[in-house]
């Protein structure tokens, strides 16, 4: 067993130090120096270089890429340098935005690295010293204070008031105390309160701990090893586009064949039947849709960066839109991460500090920021306590705003104290203090002794327990009277059983702050306090269910806290899973758990990333939520990782593929927004693109199988008439149809995307309605193509002619169809053309570029167009508006049947 592996938290001071070998003085020089050799520095290792030739290797390796590539090769065999240029132009810009994406997604390891000390007081030889963290070993004694990052994982052997700040590894909103005493060992990394492990930091106290862990086989060190262990998910858009691809290529090799075959057997020169398969195949291959996929993705990058959400891999826009499960953090990203005093419990009266509802006789009057309370009061009296009784402050800003400064819970005090108009600094003027007793976790309770006039009065604020303890008497609305315990103490357990964090306040005549057991006290009142849910989240959650998305929440924090929480904001859990729990079920056992759990607490790095996994394996898309180092191996396993930007650590960002600015569950939502609607513009486009490929495949074979029977004649030289040389298809594909596809990727959302449900893993690119309308109007394209080229080559124009006559009813054809085409489900008439400008102008803009290339000289020469007459125009502007016909006939039957995806 490795030092890392062994359960020292369960062991006495005096078992540790046996066990590893050490001594409170700690270890000789000599020792460590035979230490480090055996255990190596104390690091956690920086990772593999990243190839920046690999990296751009990578970008050719998408099978639409292959189609490009093969593309490319094909015409340069048969001397089409401009459309090789053109093609070769889509890879390089293809390859240059995919290069940026990847290269900035740099190694998470430098910023693990970064949480190290750089330096370490320990004893060695008897005698205090300073090292670098790097050279400490198992062993070594180290002694911590206020402001320290521990830079090994320790075991305490010695704690006065040490309280550290672990939120970077259990994800704990408020510094927790520490003790040496030893505890059960099946106690999670969050419960162990004798332990001090690598990276978090001291927030107040002194400690000394035994080194019992270093580099690899510290928490840390275990986390950098599943960060460099788990390999990073394909996205659902990349799995879908892998699958689209193939069966394209496939597609491509059939025609391919068929049309060798057939040329063979007619007899037909090899060189005629290798330049129709090439046409048919240029043909085939949607060229701009890796482009347009770029576009889409960079649009929605940039829309999504104006909803708070910056994202980090280009691909991982998509994902969002295809989760059906978002797995949250709690503090922080469901809730604010301030304590706030929620309720007041003063003799029988329960007091909402929020809202100002009252149970009882009504003592104040409240709103957001300002609380109107009787001087006097029960009430009054339990918030002059909570305010003066405080080791916190509040520090006042410049632009008139408040900085807390101290303990999150006293701040909480502090907070709601000044919102009823008891200002801490003018309270100790007015009431000047005369001793103090600061809180220590074996008293339970702070005391603050004030002058109040002639008189002195003691102010208690601690564990309700403990305050009540000492209480005979309680404030009433009408005075002083007995106190009855049970009562107090059943309201404190409620409050509690709500999720809130509870304090008593009690009063003492005199300086009772000398007094080991202070007694004959007068309680006050109750405060109970949370870390209350953002604005906007119960609504985000809604909306989630309502998209067909399970929202699942995770937190290093209490069950009851937890189950408050998620009551609050909707989500829906038969119960909550503690980690303690979990660590006992099979992956079987916690797979089916999961289908009906969302709320899990006191979860440790390592379940996280276990549950997280097991739902990927049950065949979910899983977004992750996370702000600490704990969350880095479950951040990258996820389909997409979505880090704080706020609260958290550049370990949490880098092994993120999205930030979240404002760390507010809201803006994941808004995210799947975004996601949803760059997939539904990805999916019209490539239905747009696969339908002109369809169109012309089917075309030119037509044209082919025509001229076999006779129907079509041969060209001047006696050659089959090919329906569109490659450079018009190319021409057609690439750039008049570019120009247009590229403009869809701005196309905004529509309200229906989001209540659907999210697609199946399996789904394809096209859903079967967009398959089906893909296909109808390929056909009918080619019906138009092919009737357009018969009409006009039939009657005795020149083969250029009729293929320009083709190509410009084609273009006609296919910028109509572009408005069809900009839902799935509405009719176009019901979508205003300008609600996306760009796709209009891109729309003219194509239109007049066609015009431009048919009459001038050089773009003649390089198609092979001419210009047309305007009786073949006029018969164009006849036939093409059809399209918009069959496909609107085609949405409303649709729409009729209602079938299922």
């Amino acid at each position: 067993m490795g030092m890392g592996e062994t359960k020292w938290h369960a062991a006495t001071v005096d078992e540790t130090l046996d066990e590893i070998e050490s001594t409170q003085d700690g270890l000789s020089s000599e020792k460590a120096t035979q230490r480090l050799e055996q255990y190596g520095p104390n690091t956690i290792g920086e990772g593999e270089e990243i190839s920046l030739i690999k990296i751009l290797l990578h970008q050719f390796t998408s099978p639409l890429i292959y189609i490009l590539i093969i593309a490319f090769i094909i015409t340069i065999i048969i001397d089409h340098y401009a459309d090789a240029a053109v093609i070769g132009l889509v890879l390089v810009i293809n390859a240059v935005i995919g290069f940026i994406q990847e290269y900035r997604a740099e190694n998470a390891m430098a910023a693990l690295a970064s949480l190290i000390s750089p330096k370490a007081r320990v004893r060695r030889d008897g005698d205090v010293t300073e090292v670098d963290s790097t050279e400490l070993v198992p062993g070594d004694i180290v002694l911590l204070e206020s402001g320290d990052i521990v830079p090994a994982d320790l075991r305490l052997i010695a704690a006065n008031e040490l309280h550290l700040n672990t939120a970077v590894l259990t994800g704990e909103s408020v510094p927790v105390s520490r003790s040496i005493d030893p505890i059960k060992s099946e106690y999670t990394v969050a419960d162990r309160e004798n332990m001090a492990y690598m990276g978090t930091s001291v927030a107040s106290g002194r400690g000394v701990g035994v080194v019992v862990a270093t580099g690899a086989e510290t928490q840390i060190g275990t986390i950098a090893g599943k960060v460099r262990e788990t390999e990073r998910v394909a996205t659902p858009l990349q799995t879908r586009m892998h699958r689209f691809a193939n069966r394209i290529s496939v597609a491509i090799l059939v025609i391919a064949v068929l049309l060798f075959g057939i040329g063979f057997w007619q007899g037909i020169p090899v060189a005629d039947v290798f330049l129709l398969a090439v046409a048919t195949a240029v043909s085939a291959i949607p060229e701009g849709l890796p482009v347009v996929m770029t576009v889409a993705l960079a649009v929605s990058v940039r829309r999504m960066a104006g909803r708070n959400a910056i994202i980090r891999r280009l691909p991982a826009v998509e994902t969002l839109g295809s989760c059906s499960v978002i797995v949250s953090d709690k503090t922080g990203t469901i809730t604010e991460n301030s304590m706030t005093v929620q309720q007041l419990w003063t003799a029988g009266n329960l007091i909402n500090v929020t809202n100002g509802d009252s149970s009882g006789e009504s003592e104040f009057f409240c709103n957001e920021t300002e609380i109107t309370i009787k001087q006097g009061t029960p009430a009054y009296e339990t918030l002059l306590a909570a305010t003066l009784a405080n080791e916190a402050s509040l520090e006042e800003q410049d632009d008139g705003s408040f900085d807390p400064v101290g303990d999150p819970t006293e701040t909480a005090l502090l907070v709601a104290g000044r919102k009823a108009g008891l200002k801490q600094h003018e309270l100790t003027q007015r009431y000047p203090q005369i001793s103090y007793i600061p809180f220590e976790s074996d008293r339970q309770y702070t005391a603050s002794a004030h002058r109040v006039e002639d008189d002195v009065v003691t102010y208690v604020k601690g564990a309700p327990e403990r305050v009540i303890g000492m209480c005979d008497t309680m404030l009433t609305s009408s005075g002083e009277s007995s106190l009855n315990s049970k009562e107090v103490l059943t309201k404190a357990e409620e409050l509690a059983g709500d999720g809130l964090r509870v304090i008593g306040m009690a009063r003492a005549k005199g300086d009772v702050t000398n007094t080991e057991q202070p007694k004959g006290l007068t309680f006050l009142g109750l405060a109970g306090m949370i870390d209350p849910p953002r604005s906007g989240v119960s609504e985000a959650i809604d909306s989630c269910y309502r998209a067909g998305i399970d929202v699942k929440m995770i937190t290093g924090d209490h069950a009851k806290t937890a189950q408050a929480i998620s009551e609050r904001v909707g989500i829906k859990s038969d119960k909550v899973l503690t980690g303690e729990e979990v660590s006992q079920l099979s992956d079987q056992e916690l797979t089916a758990r999961l289908r009906d759990t969302a709320v899990f607490a006191r979860i440790s790095p390592a379940q996280k990333h276990r549950i997280v996994t097991l739902l990927q394996a049950d065949g979910e898309t899983v977004a992750v939520t996370g702000d600490g180092v704990n969350d880095a191996p479950a951040l990258k396993a996820a389909h997409i990782g979505a880090a704080m930007g706020i609260t958290g650590t550049d370990v949490a960002k880098e092994a993120s593929e999205m930030v979240l600015t404002d760390d507010n569950f809201a803006t994941i939502y808004a995210a799947v927004e975004e996601g949803r609607t760059v997939f539904s513009n990805i999916r019209k486009a490539t239905m747009f693109l696969l339908a002109t490929g369809v169109a012309l495949v089917l075309a030119i074979l037509a044209a082919f199988l025509l001229a076999i029977v006779g129907v079509l004649p041969r060209d001047d030289v006696g050659l089959f008439p090919l329906l569109l040389l490659p450079a018009q298809a190319l021409w057609l594909n690439v750039v008049n149809n570019g120009i247009q596809d590229v403009a869809m990727a701005f196309e905004p959302g529509e309200q229906e995307q989001y209540e659907r449900p999210p697609l199946q893993p399996d789904a394809g690119v096209l859903s079967r309605e967009i398959l089906e309308r893909t296909v109808i109007v390929g056909i009918w394209l080619a019906v138009l193509a092919v009737a357009v080229f018969w009409y006009v080559f039939t009657g005795g124009a020149t083969l250029g002619y009729a293929q320009t006559a083709t190509l410009t009813v084609m273009v006609v054809s296919m910028a109509l169809f572009l408005g069809t085409a900009r839902s799935e489900t509405r009719s176009i008439f019901k979508k205003s053309p300008f609600s996306n400008p760009l796709l209009l102008v891109g729309t003219i803009t194509a239109l007049v570029v066609h015009l431009i290339v048919i009459h001038a000289a050089p773009t003649q020469l390089l198609l092979g167009v001419e210009p047309i007459r305007a009786e073949t125009w006029a018969r164009i502007l006849l036939i093409a508006p059809t399209v918009v016909v069959v496909a609107e006939l085609h949405k409303r039957w649709r729409r009729e049947q209602s079938i299922p995806e």
